[in-house]
């Protein structure tokens, strides 16, 4: 008799980082350790007559991102800039985030990005220097094809 396949939950294999690919101004980062995007949308309830609530109001739409890059990275994104220049001065551009899942690909788009800032972060036994750059961002479009 043959036994009934057994999955270990309604999902089946998760998405994780090794599913994740980002691309940035033309090539797939490599050098890159975390990606963090969200967006939202201000909202409140508002109030008329009696205790609940009679409708909704919205406000302005944010959105968020920061990308961790290793120096080596950094490095190759300077090189493609002129002597002198800041990676503050690149012109905006989009990350294009692909995950593989269950056979199928998923796209996010961040657009209009621009680092805000540069630096270095490193201390005594690390094997690595990476740093966690924020960058802002016009808006995020979700599920792209």
């Amino acid at each position: 008799m043959a036994r009934a396949k057994t999955i270990i939950n309604k999902f089946g294999k998760l998405a994780g980082w090794n599913s994740i690919t980002a691309n940035m101004m033309g090539r797939d980062l490599e050098g890159i350790t975390e990606l963090s995007y969200d967006d939202s949308v201000e909202k409140e309830n508002a109030y008329g007559a009696g205790m609940y609530p009679v409708g909704r109001g919205e406000g302005n739409y944010t959105a968020k991102a920061s990308v961790t890059l290793l120096l080596e990275e950094r490095i190759a994104l300077q090189r493609s800039l002129p002597p002198g220049s800041r990676i503050q001065d690149i012109a905006p551009f989009d990350i294009n985030v692909q995950y593989a899942y269950d056979g199928f690909l998923y796209r996010d788009r961040i657009l209009n990005c621009e680092f805000t800032g540069n630096a270095v972060e490193v201390k005594q036994n690390d094997k690595t220097i990476a740093y966690k750059y924020e960058l802002i961002v016009s808006h995020i479009d979700w599920n792209v094809a």
